[in-house]
């Protein structure tokens, strides 16, 4: 269990730890995101909503098991998801555009 903080200032600075830990992950998930786009024949496969939301379903699961709340997840997931869905289609976009050049 978390030791509770004594003062604002130590809450915010267990944030900022969790945050640059975030970060971390959010730039290995989007190196794997890149990956992935080269697998992906069209923008369907791309954009794969049966995928997001089985992604959905699993971390609201996820929420639930660890106390927090299944909807704020939620919101942070489809705005991630979204997020990187723009950026794998553009990286889809590239790939395609370099093989149909050579």
């Amino acid at each position: 269990m978390d030791v509770p903080c004594t003062s604002l200032d130590e809450v915010r600075q267990r944030i900022d730890e969790i945050d640059r830990s975030l970060v971390s992950l959010l730039a290995k998930r989007g190196r794997l995101v890149t990956q992935a786009a080269g697998f992906k024949k069209t923008t369907d496969d791309v954009r794969a909503p049966a995928r997001v939301e089985q992604v959905i379903k699993k971390v609201r699961e996820m929420a639930d098991e660890t106390g927090a709340s299944a909807e704020v997840v939620e919101q942070v997931y489809r705005a991630m998801i979204s997020a990187f869905i723009s950026e794998e289609l553009n990286t889809h976009a590239k790939l395609a555009d370099e093989a149909s050049a050579s």
